[in-house]
């Protein structure tokens, strides 16, 4: 389980841009990225498997397509119980707060990649612990809140 990509936008809605090291701020998000702030839903992630699904089915899709900030490997997001706690890296600590989301309409995401699957697939975390990530860093559950 580590993170395989690092996606950050200046505008909420729209594809973000791969990076390959950021700053998570505690109660915050991820540094430089739209959707930081105050609330519930600081952060993203979205399964590399479920990106793949999205190729397969002729999608011309890859990181960041799907606005998800942290794309991984080995994690079947979805079912992930809200209140787990994940490390991601050496030190950054993070709360899962929400499993998929409504989508009231078709956003650029959509028109843009022909799908969303965040609403779908992705789920919503909360930053507990400052620190720095970087694509390769490792994965760990702790317990639930």
């Amino acid at each position: 389980m580590e993170i395989v990509s690092i996606a950050v936008s200046k505008k909420k809605g729209e594809r973000k841009t791969q990076v390959n090291k950021a700053e998570l701020i505690k109660e915050h998000g991820l540094q430089g990225d739209a959707h930081a702030g105050t609330w519930h839903r600081q952060i993203s992630f979205l399964s590399y498997e479920n990106i793949e699904k999205a190729q397969k089915k002729g999608l011309d899709v890859t990181f960041g397509d799907f606005a998800e900030n942290i794309a991984t490997t080995g994690i079947d997001w979805k079912h992930i119980p809200i209140g787990t706690k994940v490390k991601l890296g050496e030190t950054a600590i993070v709360e899962i707060t929400q499993i998929g989301k409504k989508c009231h309409s078709k956003c650029a995401i959509y028109y843009q990649a022909g799908d969303c699957i965040m609403p779908r697939e992705g789920v919503f975390a909360r930053v507990l612990k400052s620190g720095a990530i970087s694509c390769g860093d490792t994965i760990e559950f702790q317990e639930k809140a």
